[in-house]
């Protein structure tokens, strides 16, 4: 399956990307691409895309990385809304869904977890 992404390119400590199309199991640092269609620059933040050829393989059916995919979008290639590139963590949600909301009726009761407590372990040292 073809898609469109970053490949790395550059000195250590100094990235800069090409946009290409490629394979999916292409590797990002190293590989056969079929078309570069543009250049990134995350130091300065310097773009330079070809708007008609990345509509090309859009229209052909290339799905685009959730990088380029948002990049696309704040570039105005393409509508639609950015993909969240970070996964929240697990325990942020359950905080929040643990939490009582604000709209409860005030006269429920909150029910009490029992206390758990945790083994103490004796650390002293053994005399023999």
């Amino acid at each position: 399956m073809l898609t469109i992404r970053l490949f790395r390119v550059g000195k250590k400590h100094q990235p800069s990307f090409k946009i290409v199309v490629t394979d999916k199991t292409n590797p990002t640092k190293s590989g056969r691409f079929v078309e570069e269609v543009g250049f990134y620059n995350s130091r300065t933040k310097e773009k330079n895309l070809k708007q008609d050829r990345i509509k090309y393989w859009l229209g052909v059916g290339v799905q685009p990385s959730s990088t380029i995919h948002n990049l696309l979008i704040s570039e105005k290639i393409i509508e639609g809304k950015k993909i969240p590139l970070h996964k929240k963590s697990k325990k942020i949600k359950e905080d929040k869904s643990s939490s009582p909301s604000s709209s409860s009726k005030e006269g429920s009761e909150k029910e009490a977890a029992p206390a758990t407590e945790a083994p103490v372990l004796d650390t002293t040292p053994k005399k023999e």
